[in-house]
C-alpha cells in the first residue's frame, strides 16, 4: 500500500494562514452587510387617496394640495419608504373637516399626525398622542403652510427636512438608529432638495439595501473562497 507523505511543515503553514484569513475575511464580509441593517428616525409625509395612505413623491414644502385633500404625518424609524409606518388613522377628509364649514376663497385640507409610538421616541422623550385637524388655508397654499396653520411650532434643518410637529421630538433630525442596540447617530435619510425622503428604488439603487448582504459582497466572498480552495489544492499537487 502507496503511504501518503506528510505536507511538509513549510507548506503546512501557509495553508493554514489562508484558511484562517479566509474564515476571518468571511465574517468581516457578512459582518458588514448585517451592520447596514439600520432605520432612521425622522417625520414620514402621506397622501390619502379616500382609502389608503401613499407616500408623498413631494415635499410638504413643494406639494400645493386641492381643497378636499388628505395628507398624513407620522413619525418613527425606518429604513426607507419602502418598510416607512404609516399613519394610524384613516384619510377620511369628511370626519376630520365635519365641523369646518367651507368658506369662499378658501380651501380645507384635513391633516392626520401621528407621533408614533413609545418605541420610536428619542431617549428621553414621550410621544403626544395622534390628533387630526382641518386646516382652512389659501388656495395656493402649501401642505407645510397648511400643516403650520394648525401644528406650530415646526422645526426644520438646513435642507428643509421637517424635523419636529407641534414641538416634538425636542431636538434631532433624521437621525440614524442602529439595527443591532438602537441607539442614534448622527447622520440624516436620504431625501430630495425640499426635504421629503427619497423613494425606496432611487434610494436603494444609490445606498444599497441595507436589508443584508449586497451582490457585491456575495461576490467578494465568493472569491475569497476559491481563492482558498485553489491554495489547499495546490499545496496538495506538491506533496
Amino acid at each position: 500500500m502507496r503511504r501518503r507523505t506528510p505536507v511538509p511543515a513549510r507548506l503546512r503553514a501557509p495553508v493554514v494562514a489562508l484558511l484562517a484569513a479566509l474564515v476571518a475575511a468571511s465574517a468581516v464580509l457578512l459582518g458588514a452587510g448585517s451592520a447596514e441593517a439600520a432605520g432612521y428616525r425622522y417625520w414620514s409625509f402621506w397622501d390619502g387617496n379616500g382609502k389608503n395612505w401613499e407616500y408623498a413623491t413631494q415635499g410638504p414644502s413643494l406639494l400645493r394640495p386641492d381643497d378636499g385633500a388628505v395628507q398624513g404625518f407620522r413619525f418613527a424609524v425606518s429604513e426607507d419608504s419602502g418598510d416607512a409606518a404609516q399613519p394610524r388613522r384613516a384619510p377620511d377628509f369628511g370626519a376630520i373637516c365635519a365641523d369646518t364649514p367651507a368658506k369662499d376663497g378658501r380651501k380645507r385640507v384635513a391633516l392626520v399626525i401621528d407621533p408614533g409610538t413609545a418605541a420610536d421616541a428619542p431617549d428621553g422623550e414621550k410621544p403626544p398622542a395622534p390628533r387630526t385637524a382641518c386646516a382652512q388655508v389659501a388656495p395656493d397654499a402649501s401642505s407645510a403652510e397648511a400643516l403650520a396653520s394648525v401644528a406650530k411650532p415646526l422645526r426644520y434643518d438646513s435642507s428643509a427636512m421637517l424635523c419636529a410637529i407641534s414641538g416634538y421630538p425636542k431636538s434631532g433630525c433624521g437621525e440614524q438608529v442602529s439595527g443591532d442596540s438602537g441607539s442614534a447617530k448622527p447622520s440624516a435619510p436620504a431625501k430630495t432638495t425640499d426635504g421629503q425622503e427619497k423613494a425606496d428604488g432611487q434610494e436603494k439603487a444609490e445606498e444599497g439595501d441595507g436589508g443584508g448582504p449586497s451582490v457585491g459582497l456575495l461576490v467578494g466572498i465568493g472569491a475569497v473562497l476559491l481563492l482558498g480552495v485553489a491554495a489547499v489544492v495546490q499545496a496538495r499537487r506538491r506533496r
